[in-house]
C-alpha cells in the first residue's frame, strides 16, 4: 500500500532525506523510529502529496503520489503533529466541514461527523467550541478529521506526543481498532514504547537514511543476550553503580538519566545478577531495584544510533 523508492530531498544545504527506501503491506503498521530532525515529518509530507521529492519515488495504493496527487489524496488520511482544527467552530462543525470537502452531501457528512464523535467519545463535547476541549480531546478530534474519509492509508505524525499516559492508552486502542478493520497506518513516534505497542515492523531513521529495519523482536535480538539493571536509591550514586555493573558485565554499562538507571549487558544472568548483588551489598550501596530484563527498543536505538530516540535537535522536526 506504501512504497518508496530511493526518496530524496534537499532544502538547500540541507539534507532532509538521502536515500530512503521502505514498503508497507496492505493492513499493516508500520512504524518510523527516530529523534527530532532525522527525517520523519519530511517522508510523511512526501507520501502524503504535501512535498515533492528532490528525486526517487512513492506510491501510495500503487498510485505515484506526484503524477496524480488527487488520487492518493482520495486513499489517505493525515494527522500532523499539531492538531488541525478550528478552536472557533465545534468539534461537529470541524468534523462536517471536513465531509464537504470530501463532496460528501450535507446529510453524509453529518452522519460521519456524528459516528466518528461516538468513536471518538465526544459525542457529549460534539456542540461545544473546540477551545474548550482538553489538549487529548483536540488530538481526538484531529484525528477523527483525518478518518472522515475512511481512508484506506492513514499517515499518522507522533499522534500522542505532549498527551496524558490515559489519553495515550485512549488513542493506542483506537489504532488497534482501525488496523483491525483492515486500515494500513504510516507512524512516526520519538516514543520507544508507543512503537513496541502498536508496529508490525520498524524502520530506524537517523540523519535522513533508514540504519536498520524489521519487527520490534527482530531488532531486539541484534542485541542478543539479556541486560542487567540497577537503580541506586540515591541519584548521586549513579556512577558507583555504573562502576559496579561495569565489573559484573560484558560490555559498557549506559546511564538512563531519565529512568535514573544503568544497564549493561551480560552474559551470564543469573551469575551476574548475584555478583552484583552481593558488590552492592560489600560496597554498602542501597538501590531500589536490580534486575534482569531483554533488551529494550531503547536499548537497540542506543545501540544503532548512538543516542536515545528521545533525543531533540530543536523545538520540532524541520527536516
Amino acid at each position: 500500500m506504501i512504497q518508496a523508492e530511493d526518496v530524496v530531498k534537499h532544502y538547500g544545504d540541507v539534507h532532509a532525506l538521502n536515500g530512503i527506501s521502505l514498503s508497507v503491506d496492505r493492513g499493516e503498521v508500520y512504524g518510523l523510529l527516530g529523534p527530532n530532525g532525522a527525517g520523519k515529518t519530511t517522508l510523511v509530507r512526501i507520501l502524503a502529496t504535501l512535498v515533492k521529492p528532490s528525486s526517487g519515488r512513492c506510491l501510495v495504493g500503487g498510485i505515484d503520489a506526484h503524477q496524480n496527487p488527487m488520487a492518493v489524496r482520495a486513499l489517505i488520511g493525515l494527522a500532523g503533529q499539531s492538531a488541525a482544527v478550528d478552536d472557533l467552530l465545534t468539534g461537529r462543525e470541524n468534523l462536517e466541514i471536513v465531509g464537504r470537502l470530501y463532496q460528501f452531501s450535507r446529510a453524509e457528512a453529518r452522519r460521519r461527523a456524528d459516528d466518528i464523535l461516538e468513536r471518538m467519545s465526544l459525542t457529549d463535547a460534539a456542540d461545544r467550541q473546540v477551545r474548550t476541549y482538553s489538549g487529548g480531546m483536540r488530538r481526538r478530534i484531529d484525528l477523527g478529521a483525518s478518518l472522515v474519509g475512511r481512508p484506506e492509508v492513514l499517515m499518522l505524525d507522533e499522534p500522542t506526543t505532549g498527551l496524558d499516559p490515559r489519553t495515550r492508552n485512549d488513542l493506542w486502542q483506537l489504532i488497534h481498532q482501525l488496523v483491525d478493520e483492515g486500515t494500513t497506518l504510516l507512524l512516526t513516534t520519538q516514543y520507544l514504547d508507543e512503537a513496541d505497542e502498536l508496529a508490525h515492523r520498524l524502520g530506524v531513521i537517523d540523519q535522513g537514511k533508514i540504519i536498520a529495519e524489521g519487527t520490534p523482536d527482530e531488532l531486539k535480538e541484534r542485541l542478543g543476550g539479556d541486560r542487567l539493571q540497577a537503580s541506586p536509591a540515591n541519584p548521586a550514586d549513579m556512577e558507583r553503580t555504573k562502576a559496579v555493573l561495569a565489573s559484573v558485565g560484558d560490555g559498557e554499562p549506559y546511564i538512563d538519566e531519565r529512568r535514573q538507571l544503568v544497564s549493561v549487558p551480560v552474559a551470564d544472568r543469573i551469575k551476574s545478577l548475584l555478583a552484583a548483588g552481593q558488590s552492592f551489598e560489600d560496597q554498602d550501596l542501597a538501590l531500589r531495584d536490580l534486575s534482569v530484563s531483554r533488551p529494550s527498543l531503547d536499548d537497540v536505538f542506543l545501540a544503532i544510533t548512538g543516542k536515545k530516540a528521545e533525543d531533540s535537535s530543536g523545538e520540532g522536526e524541520t527536516a
